[in-house]
């Protein structure tokens, strides 16, 4: 990904785009430092997760943004805040199952209650990805928020995002909370018990 981004700012700085530039730069470091010196991270982050959100960067920015797939795909937009929902319902499943297992923390959740913070953390972290969108607009001069059938406004494209940010959100929240259902009931934790093991740091152990 960084030498096809290299490449790309070849070709924008012949057609003298700045801002794209600025942006292929900016990219370039978030995804390069935190795999060039993981030790110089605030926290730490599984190996998995660091995955999906390099990946859901380069898709959501440099093709989403720099190389116009939001204008060349009328999908790629609803896809990306769709499996954003997912992954983001996904930590906030997560966040709570650590503190559920952390030995520091006395403390047993119900399922359904991992569930309603895993559906409502995904909610909130796109509603605040959308009010990043406006404020980049309104304030830097970008155009994050796309006509959408007919609407020039931002506005279809904006609820639409909202709204299939929720959808995954609730997809991967009752996911989880039918695992920690039958998870209990069959004493057979597997997924969840294997990543315990694997990051002990998360976990206070």
């Amino acid at each position: 990904m960084e030498v096809v981004m290299a490449g790309e700012l070849v070709v924008l700085a012949m057609e003298q785009r700045w801002m794209g530039i600025f942006l292929v730069l900016m990219l370039m470091a978030v995804i390069g430092v935190p795999a060039l010196f993981p030790q110089k991270l605030p926290v730490f982050i599984p190996v998995e997760i660091q995955i999906f959100v390099v990946l859901f960067i380069f898709a959501t920015l440099f093709l989403g943004e720099v190389r116009d797939y939001y204008e060349r795909f009328w999908w790629w937009d609803l896809v990306l805040h769709t499996s954003s929902g997912v992954l983001l319902g996904l930590l906030g499943f997560l966040f709570v199952y650590m503190v559920n297992e952390n030995e520091l923390v006395d403390v047993t959740m119900k399922p359904s209650f991992v569930a309603l913070f895993a559906f409502f953390f995904g909610v909130g972290i796109g509603a605040l990805w959308e009010i990043m969108e406006f404020g980049a607009d309104q304030l830097l001069g970008m155009n994050m928020q796309k006509p959408m059938l007919g609407d020039p406004s931002g506005l279809t494209d904006t609820m639409w995002d909202l709204i299939v940010d929720t959808l995954g959100s609730a997809i991967m929240a009752l996911a989880g909370w039918r695992y920690m259902l039958r998870a209990r009931r069959d004493r057979t934790d597997y997924w969840l018990r294997r990543f315990v093991r694997r990051y002990p740091r998360l976990f206070g152990r």
